[in-house]
Formats: C-alpha cells, structure tokens, sequence
C-alpha cells in the first residue's frame, strides 16, 4: 500500500526547502545579489499576494528531472512520477495550507486552481490537473477549472493577463493556485492577474519547485548551505512553531475529511 508519507519519504533527501533573507527574491525565493526583488519579479506581474514554493528545484537535478519526467517519457514513468509528486503535494499542503491562507490573510481557500500550460501547442489535461482534482485529498473536493489558455500570442516566459481567460466570475473568493515549476513566474502571475481580473479575492501561489540554476553566481554556495534533509514541519510561510503532523484529522482544510493518506488505487 504506498502511503503518502511512503512515496514523499525518499524526497527528502534532495527538496530544498526555501527560506526568506538577505539576498533571497521578497516574492518569489529567487537568490539574488542582495536585491529585494529579482529581474523577473522586478518587471513582471505582481497580482500574487503569497508566493510559497515548497522547494528549489536546481537544474539538472532530482526535483528538476522529477518534474519534468511526471509530463513526458514513458506511460509507467509518468505515473510513478505523478504519485509521488502527488504524496509531495500533499504532503506540504496538509501541514501547510493554513499557514499560506494566514499569509494570505483569509480563513481558507474555498476554490482550489492550477496553472494551465503556458503553451499554446501542450493539449489539456495537464498532469497536474489530475494530481489536484483527483489524487490529493486536500485539493480534490475544492478544485474548480477557472482558468485556460487563449490564442493570444505572448512569448514565453513573459507576463501577460491575455494569456489565460476565467471560465467564470468571482466573487471575491480567495483561490489556491497550484502549480509545479516556476522559473520567471510568469505563467502564475499571468493567471493570477486573470482570476484578479475575474473578481478573485487574494490569490496564493503553491509550486513545487522553484527553478534555480547551481553555477548562476553564489547559488551552488548558497544552496549548498541551507539545511538537510528536508523539513516538512516547515514551510516559507511557517511560524516558529512550525506545521503540524501530516497525519492529524485537525491538518485538513475545515471541510474536507482526512482520511488516512492513501493515494486512489492503492487501498
């Protein structure tokens, strides 16, 4: 039976878990030669209100081939890449949700989004799709499709609120925006800017992994610093007290019963 805690487990060996501070990108963890802000949140989008990546993905490494391997390769690959990231996903939400809805300044998220592709050519269902809306049990019952992509031309890795289009209005609901990668973050902030645009209330982003390249300036130093292994009582939000145990009922978002973390299929 391959339990969250199971399939999550072996990560820990290689997630980095992000941490504000001098030289450290004030919304998106970038490292930075200590700027505030890096290039890309500099003179991008800013309709995020909490930007909380769970870990560095560093190119050419585990996380990164992870990420990149759940969305293309072999049919058996890709599903047990897909589960994993799953038991990840959930893993961070289930200690970490209220932390990120507190950052936000809400009780909850009452709609949960994901990122659709930022190509035009990438045909839906994202993988990712079925990690939020199907597999996880924090996510699953509050997924809602609220945004896709449109035929507007905008060149990749840049912010545009033209790239993505609502599927419905809002009303002020504060939505969970998940994706898997963010490198320029434009991808986020564009949709962000869209459900803005639709009448959202404050909009958290969650990604799994916060793209960094090693030998880009002090980063390999840097990265190599931060503490080992992974944390999962801590996220880029926390206080000093920490998450709570994955496992508790008290860890789930109020409404959705926590049942035990098994991933569907495997009971």
């Amino acid at each position: 039976m391959a339990t969250v805690t199971t399939l999550s487990d072996p990560y820990a060996n290689f997630l980095l878990a992000p941490r504000p501070g001098l030289g450290v990108c004030q919304r998106c963890f970038n490292l930075t030669d200590g700027y505030d802000l890096c290039f890309a949140c500099e003179h991008g989008g800013d309709s995020i209100d909490v930007i909380a990546p769970i870990s560095y993905s560093v190119a050419g490494e585990q996380l990164h081939h992870a990420l990149a391997g759940y969305k293309r390769g072999s049919m058996d690959w890709m599903r047990t890449l897909t589960r994993q990231l799953a038991a990840v996903l959930w893993r961070h939400l289930a200690l970490h949700e209220a932390c990120i809805a507190e950052a936000a300044g809400v009780a909850r998220f009452t709609q949960v989004a994901t990122v659709p592709s930022g190509t035009a050519s990438r045909n839906p269902p994202h993988p990712l799709e079925e990690i939020v809306g199907t597999l996880i049990e924090p996510t699953r019952v509050r997924h809602v499709q609220l945004l896709r992509r449109t035929a507007h031309p905008v060149p990749m890795h840049s912010f545009s609120a033209d790239r993505f289009a609502a599927t419905s209005e809002l009303h002020g609901e504060p939505v969970l925006l998940i994706d898997d990668t963010w490198t320029t973050g434009a991808n986020a902030q564009s949709a962000a800017a869209t459900l803005k645009k639709a009448g959202a209330g404050p909009v958290a982003v969650v990604v799994i992994g916060r793209h960094l390249n090693r030998d880009w300036g002090e980063n390999d130093r840097r990265l190599s610093a931060l503490p080992t292994p992974f944390d999962w009582n801590r996220c880029v939000c926390c206080g000093p007290e920490g998450g709570r145990d994955a496992l508790e009922p008290a860890s789930a978002p109020p409404g959705v019963e926590h049942a035990t973390p098994v991933l569907p299929g495997d009971r």
